[in-house]
């Protein structure tokens, strides 16, 4: 049960009238009293209907808390810094505004906290797709494919425990006044920059799978290629100051574009390397293929089957050339 302890719950956003009605409403019907939450959403001037949303929300549902707070730097983590430093709540419960949350959301998340499970507490991905289709559909899968994911436990996983990093995340207020904020200089990764700083300050990241939001897919192949390469470029600037956090799924993708780019080379001069080429590209494909096929006969689609494996290669080469680019551009 809870007690006075009041949420704040934290959302940047930028051009969202898609999605921000279903945020909202999933915080509305949350089962933590309303009484004791307040909403704070920091807007990076959008163009769209975004804000005429959230004012109808404010009006249909005074009961509820819901401030809006200007971003004019429009980046992600000034946003959240901005939306924390003008909340009033013991807790900080940061959302996005591509997301749903069940129910339980945020009760669950502060009673970890309260019982000391971990100062950054998360839950599990429900990925879904960003639009009508079966582009969209073949997004969503592959985002939550280990192959896609890596070994990222907040997309899959049925198994509470101590983790690298969940997506959002709710905190004790104090954390910000002893680590502090969000790194402004960071346009991603900036979630896992601060997990990182909690890991080196002695304290943990709790994953709790009954904590569940659906979040919607990037709806295009283009969408999802940007995405995925400011997520390589944005890497490699924060593992310059946390080296220690490199994992085994982000090294794979630059080293795998990397080995492409070199036979490709190589192969204008010698038969080895493309024979190499050959084989590395056709299991690859074989690879990908082969994880779309039980999708396909599932939900009766095949054009899953060509789906799923475009949306994976569009992850991993984008996130690799990103990640290169960044290592080129630090050193240039």
């Amino acid at each position: 049960m809870t007690g006075t302890e009041t949420v704040s719950v934290v959302v940047p956003c930028y051009n969202e009238e898609q999605t921000i009605e279903l945020l909202l409403e999933a915080v509305y019907r949350q089962t933590y009293p309303r009484a004791q939450m307040e909403v704070i959403l920091a807007d990076g001037q959008s163009t769209d209907g975004t804000r005429e949303k959230i004012k109808r929300f404010q009006a249909d549902h005074p009961e509820l808390v819901v401030r809006l707070v200007e971003n004019p730097r429009r980046i992600i983590p000034a946003g959240i810094n901005l939306a924390i430093q003008a909340a009033s709540g013991d807790y900080i419960v940061r959302l996005d505004a591509h997301s749903v949350p069940e129910e339980t959301y945020i009760q669950r998340s502060i009673d970890h906290l309260k019982a000391g499970d971990g100062e950054n507490v998360g839950g599990l991905w429900i990925i879904q797709p960003g639009k009508p289709g079966w582009m969209a559909h073949s997004i969503a899968i592959a985002a939550g494919h280990p192959l896609g994911a890596g070994d990222a436990r907040y997309r899959y996983s049925t198994i509470a425990g101590e983790v690298d990093t969940v997506p959002f995340g709710a905190f004790n207020r104090n954390l910000f006044e002893r680590i502090g904020y969000y790194d402004e200089t960071l346009l991603t990764n900036e979630d896992y920059e601060f997990n990182a700083r909690i890991r080196a300050n002695g304290g943990k990241i709790f994953f709790d799978p009954a904590i569940r939001s659906q979040y919607f897919a990037r709806p295009s192949l283009n969408a999802l290629a940007k995405q995925y390469w400011r997520y390589g470029y944005w890497k490699w600037r924060m593992l310059r100051r946390f080296p220690g956090t490199l994992r085994w799924r982000q090294a794979l993708p630059p080293v795998f574009v990397l080995g492409i780019m070199l036979l490709l080379v190589l192969s204008v001069w010698f038969t080895f390397a493309r024979i190499l080429l050959a084989a590395g590209i056709g299991f690859y494909l074989a690879l990908l293929v082969g994880v779309s096929l039980p999708y396909a006969r599932r939900h009766k689609d095949v054009r899953l089957s060509i789906g799923i494996p475009l949306a994976i290669a569009t992850m991993h080469f984008s996130w690799g050339s990103g990640f290169i680019w960044s290592i080129f551009r630090s050193n240039g």
